[in-house]
């Protein structure tokens, strides 16, 4: 029974060991000063040119150091790493760093002190160099306090997700999935009987391939040859058509219908005596 109550000690200091936080440097400077300020007679706020910034009490390293939930403020000596006093930033404490009204580079520290089992804290005045270093030395500070905000809050939303109560989707034991998938040909099918059964009986019953009647060609057109239009020419050539005519201009008209006449002949007589194949150019050209 000792032996399994050891081991069981045992156990717990190693999960302990484990559990324990890992502590992250946020911040590091090498010169910070220390000043011993007059404690505060009334409610206002704290200025630097109340202090002797030019005569210091102390001057040393400061870190910010996170660990877990906590975020701790050292000062410790620049050679042996002794420490000189530290503060802590706690959830739910007020804030141990105040800064003064009349400068960037200063701040009041409330640091804390163990003394013979009896925790006692006191108030000191620091101060940096740069305003660089001030600036980053609120930045840690600000950084750690929004990650106790957001550590708070996913705690919080986990506890309200195991409260609320969930629907278990698991299959249990001896049930089973059926999965029904259609297949593409057999839709394909269906709807090719479909349309089968839409068609009449004749269509059904005759299963010849419609007949595509196609329009003759037009005839060729007819060939021309010149005697045909001398003589369209000669019969479309308008007529007098005065009222009163002169026995001398009809006289004169009718010798010139004569000549006409026997020109026309002449020129039928001179295209029946040339052969046709003189003409196969042009009934090709036509």
């Amino acid at each position: 029974m000792e032996a399994q109550s050891k081991s069981k000690d045992q156990e717990k200091l190693d999960d302990a060991e484990e559990t324990e936080a890992v502590e992250l440097v946020l911040f590091q400077v090498s010169e910070c000063y220390v000043y011993l300020i007059p404690p505060r007679k009334t409610t206002a706020s704290y200025r630097a040119d109340e202090w002797n910034v030019n005569k210091w009490a102390w001057e040393g390293t400061l870190k910010v150091i996170s660990k877990g939930e906590e975020c701790i403020i050292r000062l410790e000596d620049k050679a042996t790493g002794e420490l000189y006093a530290r503060a802590f930033l706690r959830s739910g404490e007020p804030h141990p760093v105040e800064p003064v009204v009349d400068s960037s580079r200063y701040f009041v520290l409330r640091v804390e002190e163990n003394i013979s089992g009896r925790l006692r804290h006191a108030f000191i005045g620091i101060g940096f160099r740069e305003r660089t270093e001030a600036y980053d030395f609120q930045a840690a500070l600000h950084d750690h306090m929004k990650y106790l905000n957001k550590k708070k809050t996913a705690e919080e939303m986990e506890k309200q997700y195991q409260h609320t109560s969930s629907v278990d989707y698991s299959l249990k034991e001896g049930e089973t999935i059926v999965l029904q998938l259609k297949n593409v040909s057999t839709e394909i099918l269906h709807l090719f009987e479909q349309s089968m059964s839409n068609l009449s009986l004749e269509e059904k019953g005759n299963g010849k391939e419609p007949v595509v009647s196609l329009k003759p060609p037009p005839p060729p057109a007819a060939t021309v040859t010149p005697a045909a239009t001398i003589q369209k020419a000669v019969l479309s050539f308008p007529l007098s058509s005065s009222p009163v005519e002169n026995p001398k201009t009809e006289a004169q008209e009718s010798s010139k219908e004569e000549s006409k006449e026997s020109h026309t002949q002449e020129n039928q007589c001179a295209e029946e005596d040339v052969p046709d194949d003189d003409f196969g150019d042009f009934q090709t050209a036509g």
